[in-house]
Parts: C-alpha cells; sequence; structure tokens
C-alpha cells in the first residue's frame, strides 16, 4: 500500500493555517515534507499519517 501525500494547499487546509505559513514554519517547527523533483520545480509533498501525528503533538494541555 502506498503512503498517501497531501500537497502543501492540501496540508495547509488540513491544518487550519496559510500555505505561506507551511512554507516558512513546518520544517523548522517538525513537519518535513518529502520533495519530489529537483529545483525550482520540485513538489513538496506531506505523508498524512506524519502530519496527523505532528498535529496530536502540538496539542496544548
Amino acid at each position: 500500500m502506498a503512503a498517501q501525500f497531501m500537497n502543501v494547499r492540501e496540508t495547509a487546509e488540513h491544518l487550519g493555517v496559510s500555505t505561506s505559513w507551511i512554507y516558512r514554519n513546518a520544517a523548522s517547527s517538525g513537519l518535513s515534507p518529502y520533495r519530489f523533483g529537483t529545483g525550482p520545480n520540485a513538489k513538496l509533498r506531506f505523508k498524512v499519517s506524519e502530519v496527523e501525528a505532528w498535529a496530536r503533538q502540538q496539542r496544548s494541555l
């Protein structure tokens, strides 16, 4: 079974943040993208299971 991936827009909608937040802050906040391709045409994707796990970890008590 192949891993399901979301693009930047889908990830931003899923998390309730802007796409610019994803580009600026995702990697530094622990949400690591997968890069498909090279150079300026590379596509960033996020694994659905990792995004959901990251979101659960951000939950404040």
